[in-house]
């Protein structure tokens, strides 16, 4: 398995936290909501927003903000790049999913089940 340059490694906590940052604008989600998908506060996800914080590499919120790019990253290919659709699957109740996705992506079990389920619908297209 190949490595990363030291520098690019460095440079995760900013790149991942630009990311999450660009998908909540892109979801319009406020700083509550995605306080709560990553497991922060809103004040602190202010701080993110703003690029006076970043994201520890080392914490879990990190981690959801991996799954959150990766759920991004798979709603964006199965439709197109197609931002308003993604928003309205979001928040649209989904019978296999019993629930509309954007409500369980709140914890994190409910982040990794939206993207599995995303993710295995990608897989047959």
């Amino acid at each position: 398995m190949a490595t990363l340059p030291a520098d690019l490694e460095a440079e995760d906590d900013r790149i991942l936290t630009t990311a999450v940052s660009r998908i909540a604008d892109f979801w319009g989600l406020t700083n509550a909501k995605l306080g709560a998908v990553l497991g922060l506060s809103a004040a602190t996800v202010s701080r993110l927003r703003s690029g006076q914080a970043k994201l520890d590499p080392a914490s879990k919120s990190f981690e959801a903000g991996q799954f959150l790019l990766r759920l991004f990253r798979s709603l964006d290919a199965l439709l197109g790049s197609d931002d308003q659709a993604a928003r309205s699957w979001l928040a649209t109740r989904n019978l296999d999913l019993g629930a509309r996705p954007i409500d369980l992506i709140d914890s994190f079990k409910g982040l990794i089940t939206v993207c599995d389920y995303v993710d295995a619908h990608r897989a047959r297209v």
